[in-house]
């Protein structure tokens, strides 16, 4: 199926992308991408104690004095 797209019609299609969602909609699309698969691969490695402790440890609060 993509055998078949070259740059040029990659580069049309990535504009009407653009246009069409705004960059920081595609920016942001391409943030959560990145976090997914991250996630996903340290899901698959089963590397989340990391992630789970920071998440489990409330954070330290300062009094005001």
């Amino acid at each position: 199926m993509l055998s078949g797209m070259r740059m040029p019609e990659l580069l049309i299609i990535f504009a009407v992308i653009l246009i069409l969602f705004g960059g920081s909609r595609v920016a942001g699309l391409g943030k959560a991408l990145g976090t997914g698969i991250r996630n996903f691969k340290k899901g698959i490695s089963g590397d989340e104690g990391e992630e789970t402790a920071a998440a489990t440890t409330p954070a330290e609060s300062k009094p005001k004095a």
